[in-house]
């Protein structure tokens, strides 16, 4: 009887310390984030917030450009696509095909913000003048009011929102110039544009803040009569700021478990707030 009081003892404790790691591995809540790079700084700063409060969630958050994070989405590779545009049509299709249900949630805005080197003396440019110079219709900063020196073309890749956003709204989806030289993140864009006189590049408001000192951010003029804007909170909430666009979640039908907490954090007073403090634009 002892003999096998003894074997059932150690089965029980075998059995149960088997099933702790299995115990521990399901209270563990996995969310994984994947897109736009102009977003990667602000859903960084809301999953380090977020985790603290949930020691259960292990959140995962990379870039690749917001087609890539749609991509993913669309083959269910990732919970949350971060995207600086809206979906295409044919992604739109693409997704139906594949039963994916995108469900659309914007989360903050942000401005486009033209930069230059500090040293550069032009101070604003006009939305016809951006045009010209990234379809390469004006090649030197003379024509544009600006030293005779050739103009340094940066540009994000095709795969990025901001790309696709600057297309559509700036250059009226004429095409890039060739001799634009397309980078894989818009810090490479920061870094290029501080160590050029003759660059200008395209970047996000809070990758803007970042730089400053290091590049010079230009106003924008909405036409030639116009007086510039320079992008802030301000102008991009109110319009003034000519160059600005929303910022999306996007999720597979409705979200829900830690997805759904998450989302309804980032839109909370304290999500809207680091918002705001990395530099973007709050939606509420």
């Amino acid at each position: 009887m002892k003999r096998i009081a003894l074997a059932l003892l150690l089965l029980t404790t075998i059995t149960g310390c088997d099933s702790n790691p299995a115990q521990q591995a399901a209270s563990v809540q996995t969310l994984s984030i994947k897109g736009s790079d102009t977003m990667v700084h602000l859903v960084s700063s809301w999953t380090e917030e977020f985790m603290k409060a949930h020691a259960e969630a292990d959140i995962s958050v990379t870039g690749g450009g917001s087609g890539t994070g749609i991509a993913a989405l669309i083959n269910g590779t990732t919970d949350i696509c971060a995207a600086s545009r809206g979906m295409k049509e044919k992604e739109q299709k693409l997704a139906a095909d594949n039963k994916v249900s995108p469900v659309e949630i914007p989360v903050a805005r942000d401005g486009i913000v033209l930069i230059v080197h500090p040293a550069n003396p032009v101070h604003s440019l006009t939305i016809d003048q951006l045009r010209l110079i990234y379809t390469g219709k004006v090649s030197n900063w003379k024509e544009v009011g600006g030293p005779d020196s050739p103009i340094l073309l940066l540009s994000r890749e095709s795969s990025s929102g901001t790309f696709v956003f600057f297309q559509e709204h700036v250059l009226n989806k004429e095409d890039f110039s060739p001799s634009a030289r397309l980078l894989p993140g818009t810090s490479a864009l920061v870094q290029a544009v501080a160590a050029d006189r003759g660059a200008i590049a395209y970047v996000g408001l809070g990758f803007a803040a970042e730089a400053k000192g290091t590049v010079k951010t230009l106003g924008v003029q909405a036409s030639g009569q116009a007086s510039p804007v320079v992008p802030s909170e301000e102008t991009v909430r109110s319009g003034a700021y000519a160059v600005s666009r929303p910022l999306f979640f996007y999720t597979n039908g409705a979200p829900k478990d830690t997805a759904k907490q998450f989302i309804d954090f980032c839109l909370s007073p304290a999500g809207q707030k680091i918002v705001r403090d990395t530099g973007y634009v709050p939606v509420s």
